[in-house]
């Protein structure tokens, strides 16, 4: 199945998640006295690339202090949503089971490999995932599931919604490199990293273009690993 074929049905399950979560799901916006970037991600032909993620390290000056917070991957209607997660190194993951079928989430990937057998409802102690890098997840059981993880080694990153638009906010003054990824295309596919020099309150805004892959690269196998 396609990325954006994926993507589509993961946009419908976090929205009905949304609208049940009702008011507990509405974030109060607050004006921002610090410097932000605004990107946009797009394929040569301008078409918006959803999904996309940025990310910054930091060359000089000081990363935003941001607490790693606990991320779930929820497995429903034997998908896995979100389709695409993007977290720092170190950050705990939940994979809760709310299918009526049990799952047997695992990964081969070098950046993190581990597998939670048979299993329903929620495990009782999440993952971490402690090494940056990209990270392709399965189900033993039914392989049509896959989703990917990038973990990266800043506080600084965000994925680009259905316009390819993301920013990355709440940043002091300094250097910052600039990264766009996108799963399962190789480096030498994906726009060259830029380098930006921010003042207090700049606001830039760039723009990345690559031929994003739409076909999934091929999952993890059970034989990979043993």
């Amino acid at each position: 199945m396609e990325i954006k074929h994926k993507l589509e049905k993961n946009y419908a399950l976090r929205a009905l998640r949304s609208a049940r979560m009702g008011l507990a799901a509405m974030i109060v916006a607050t004006p921002s006295i610090a410097a932000q970037i605004s990107i946009q991600v797009t394929e040569p032909g301008g078409v918006a690339v959803a999904e996309a993620v940025v990310y910054a390290n930091v060359i000089s000056g000081s990363a935003p202090a941001k607490p790693k917070r606990e991320v779930s991957i929820e497995q429903v209607n034997k998908e896995f949503v979100p389709l695409i997660s993007v977290m720092q190194t170190g950050t705990s993951v939940n994979f809760p089971n709310r299918d009526k079928v049990r799952h047997h989430v695992y990964s081969f990937s070098p950046a993190k490999t581990f597998e939670i057998k048979l299993y329903s409802g929620v495990p009782g102690k999440p993952i971490v995932f402690d090494k940056p890098g990209e990270v392709v997840l399965g189900c033993n059981i039914h392989d049509g599931m896959i989703a990917y993880v990038l973990v990266v080694d800043t506080p600084i990153f965000a994925k680009t919604d259905k316009r390819g638009a993301a920013v990355l906010d709440g940043l002091s003054a300094g250097e910052y490199e600039i990264h766009v990824w996108y799963p399962g295309m190789p480096a030498s596919a994906l726009p060259a990293p830029r380098k930006l020099k921010l003042s207090a309150t700049d606001a830039p805004a760039i723009t990345f273009a690559f031929n994003a892959r739409t076909q999934n690269p091929a999952g993890p196998k059970p034989s990979q690993g043993k």
